[in-house]
C-alpha cells in the first residue's frame, strides 16, 4: 500500500491525512466544488475535483470516485465515515480494481448493512435482539399486524439505514399507517433502498456500544466500550468512554456478545456492535456498524490506539494484537454543530467571520474549520467535535465545559449552548443519560 485516496470531506479527512502521512504513505483527497477553498486540501499530496456541491453528484458518486482513484494511481480507498463508508457497491469496486478498500469487504458490508439478517445471526446466537420483524415489510398492513402482535408504541426503520434517518416512531394504527410511506420514500433517497422493516419502540433507553477490531487471519480484539445516548432525532450528539455507571456483569455481556456475533460473521476490519439498554437495564442487540465510528476519538483517548492507523493496517494483511488494551481515565466527546436546537435542529449555514478553539492538557480538538470558512447546506452539520480526557469522569466533565466556554464560533448558530446545558444537567453527571435527555433539557 503506498497510495492511498480519501473518499470524504471535512474533520475526518483531516483525521485520516494524519495517520497515512505518519505511516509514509501519499495521499489523494477528492472534493467537491463547495469544498474547493477548504484549507485542508493543501496538505494532500494530490486532491482532486468528483463533482458539484450536491453530495449525490460528487461524494456519494462511485464512478467519480473510482475514476479519480484509477487516474491517480491509488492502490487503497479510505472512506472515512458517512457517504459511501458502508456501501457495498464502492468496495466491490475496488475489488474489481485491485485497490484495496480501507473497511469489510464487499460482501461482508451486505451482510451487516442488511439490519434484519444481522439481528437474525445475533438471535442464533442467543443474543437478545428487540422483537419486530425479520426481513423487510412487504406492506403497510403487514407492518399493522406485526404492530399488533409487538405492541404499540412501535418503530419503522430502514433496513439499509443508519445515522438517525429513515426513522419514524408510531403510538397507534392510523400513525403507523400514515408514516410507512413516508420512512419508505426517505429510505430510498437516504440510501437508496426503500425496504423497511419494525420494532417494538423502547423509549428513553441508554445507547451502549463495543469497539471491534478484527483482522484477515480469524484474530478479534476488544478495544473497550462507549456510551453514546445523548441524542437529537436518533443522531449523536455527546459521547464518551468507557460506559458509565453500568454494572459489572452487564459490560461482560456486551462484550462477550459482540466478540461472539463478530467471530460468526468472520468480521475483518474496525467494526462497532451496538445495544440498547432499556430502563429496565434489560439489553437488546441493535446493529453493527463496519466503519470508523464518528466519536472513535473517546476510545483512541482513553486506551493510546491509532484507531485509523489500525484499520490501514489491517486493510494491509497485518496481524492485530488481540489482548484487550489498559485504559487510562475517561473521555468524552462533544459534537458542535451547525444547527439551531430552538428551531428543531434546523441546519443552519454562513461563514465563519470569528475561531477560537481551545487547548491544554487531556484535550483534542478534531475540525476543518478556518476563518472564512463557508458552511454550505449541502452536507452533514458537523463543524467540530471536541474531546475531553482526564483521570475521572467529573474530571473530564468539568474540562469539557471548560472547553466549550473558551470556542468561539461567530458568524454561524450552532448548538454550543445546548451541549453545555445537557453538560451541566444532573441527570447526566449521575452517568443516567439516555436518548430523552436532548427533549427533556430543551423543555426546562
Amino acid at each position: 500500500m503506498k497510495r492511498v485516496l480519501i473518499a470524504n470531506r471535512g474533520e475526518v479527512v483531516l483525521r485520516v491525512l494524519r495517520t497515512a502521512k505518519e505511516l509514509g504513505l501519499e495521499t489523494i483527497v477528492v472534493y467537491s466544488e463547495a469544498d474547493k477553498y477548504m484549507e485542508y486540501l493543501a496538505y494532500a499530496d494530490e486532491k482532486v475535483q468528483i463533482g458539484p456541491a450536491h453530495a449525490a453528484k460528487s461524494y456519494l458518486n462511485v464512478d467519480a470516485i473510482m475514476s479519480a482513484a484509477v487516474t491517480w494511481k491509488a492502490n487503497a480507498i479510505h472512506p472515512g465515515y458517512g457517504f459511501l463508508s458502508e456501501n457495498p457497491v464502492l468496495a466491490s469496486r475496488c475489488e474489481e480494481h485491485g485497490i484495496a478498500f480501507i473497511g469489510p469487504s464487499s460482501t461482508m458490508l451486505k451482510t451487516i448493512g442488511n439490519k434484519s439478517r444481522t439481528k437474525e445471526v445475533a438471535q442464533s446466537l442467543g443474543i437478545p435482539t428487540i422483537p419486530g420483524s425479520y426481513g423487510f415489510l412487504a406492506d403497510v398492513d403487514q407492518a399493522v399486524s406485526l404492530a399488533r402482535q409487538t405492541s404499540f408504541p412501535v418503530i419503522l426503520k430502514s433496513l439499509y439505514g443508519g445515522g438517525g434517518r429513515g426513522m419514524k416512531v408510531a403510538y397507534e394504527e392510523a400513525q403507523l399507517r400514515s408514516q410507512f410511506a413516508n420512512v419508505s420514500s426517505e429510505a430510498n433517497a437516504a440510501f437508496g433502498r426503500s425496504e423497511i422493516y419494525i420494532e417494538r419502540y423502547i423509549p428513553s433507553p441508554r445507547h451502549l456500544e463495543v469497539q471491534i477490531l478484527a483482522d484477515g487471519h480469524g484474530n478479534i480484539g476488544i478495544l473497550g466500550d462507549r456510551e453514546c445516548s445523548i441524542q437529537r432525532r436518533h443522531q449523536k450528539i455527546i459521547e464518551e468512554a468507557p460506559i458509565p455507571n453500568i454494572e459489572k456483569h452487564i459490560r461482560e455481556d456486551i462484550w462477550t456478545w459482540a466478540r461472539k456475533i463478530m467471530a460468526s460473521l468472520e468480521f475483518e476490519g474496525l467494526g462497532t456492535v451496538e445495544f440498547l439498554m432499556d430502563q429496565d437495564g434489560k439489553i437488546y442487540f441493535l446493529e453493527i456498524n463496519g466503519r470508523l465510528q464518528v466519536e472513535h476519538p473517546v476510545t483512541e483517548m482513553i486506551t493510546g490506539i491509532d484507531m485509523v492507523r489500525e484499520q490501514i493496517l489491517v486493510a494491509a494483511g497485518s496481524h492485530i494484537d488481540t489482548a484487550t488494551p489498559a485504559t487510562s481515565g475517561h473521555a468524552i466527546e462533544c459534537r458542535l454543530n451547525a444547527e439551531d436546537p430552538s428551531i428543531n435542529f434546523m441546519p443552519t449555514t454562513g461563514t465563519i467571520s470569528r475561531l477560537h478553539l481551545p487547548g491544554g492538557p487531556g484535550v483534542r480538538v478534531d475540525t476543518h474549520l478556518f476563518r472564512g470558512c463557508e458552511i454550505t447546506p449541502y452536507y452533514d452539520p458537523l463543524l467540530a467535535k471536541l474531546i475531553a480526557h482526564n483521570t475521572t469522569r467529573a474530571g473530564a466533565l468539568m474540562r469539557m465545559v471548560r472547553l466549550l466556554d473558551e470556542t468561539i464560533i461567530q458568524g454561524i448558530t450552532t448548538n454550543k449552548d445546548l451541549l453545555i446545558k445537557l453538560l451541566k444537567n444532573e441527570k447526566f453527571r449521575e452517568g443516567n443519560g439516555d436518548t430523552s435527555l436532548v427533549k427533556e433539557v430543551l423543555t426546562v
